[in-house]
């Protein structure tokens, strides 16, 4: 129960942590493409759409740690939804994967130091780059994807493990209650027919 805890209470934090950097950038693109009357691309809507509802997921089970932790094996199921419906935004988005988003030029030129009356002149070179804003935030929502792959796989794994121990705990508890329930029943049986032999046994010599 507690390897359970720290395990799903750790993972559902991390994979809240990489969800809401996705759906912010994502949603930026959603927007600009909805201003500019045109249709999201698959690649950038398929993953929207997953990670939006994966957050709302991951915050729910999350706050309601106990009421997950009861409904364990339908915690892991829906996991298990998840992890194939990130694979699929990963695939429908993995063009951005060979992207090169910033761009470097090297170019030659001398540079010159004044010391004093000395002029100092030699050889150098001028470096720039330039990254483009828009590969750069898709290329990252593409590795975020990707963590969560891996992430919704472990939740996935630990919440079915932790519904496979907590049937039996829970069908002995269901047992231990039915034989007390019993134990008090048949207690109360006899008792109760103790008192009526009692009363009747008076009776008799009456």
């Amino acid at each position: 129960m507690f390897f359970f805890a720290v395990f799903f209470v750790s993972n559902r934090i991390g994979q809240i942590t990489f969800l809401i950097p996705i759906v912010g950038m994502l949603a930026w693109f959603v927007d600009g493409f909805t201003k500019a009357n045109s249709l999201t691309p698959p690649s950038i809507l398929v993953l929207f759409i997953v990670s939006t509802i994966a957050l709302a997921w991951t915050i729910f089970t999350l706050f309601s740690y106990h009421r997950s932790s009861n409904n364990a094996r339908f915690v892991a199921l829906v996991d298990a939804a998840f992890f194939g419906a990130f694979i699929a935004s990963v695939y429908y988005l993995r063009g951005i994967a060979s992207a090169n988003c910033t761009d470097v030029t090297v170019s030659s030129s001398d540079w010159t130091v004044q010391l004093g009356d000395i002029r100092v002149t030699g050889p150098g070179a001028d470096i720039s780059w330039r990254t483009d804003k828009r590969c750069s935030m898709l290329k990252a929502c593409f590795a975020f994807a990707i963590i969560e792959i891996v992430q919704f796989f472990v939740t996935m794994i630990t919440a079915w493990l932790h519904g496979d121990s907590a049937e039996p705990e829970y069908y002995d508890d269901r047992r231990s209650r039915h034989s007390h329930s019993s134990r008090h029943s048949h207690r109360r049986r006899s008792h109760s027919g103790s008192r009526h032999s009692h009363h009747s046994h008076r009776r008799s010599y009456v």
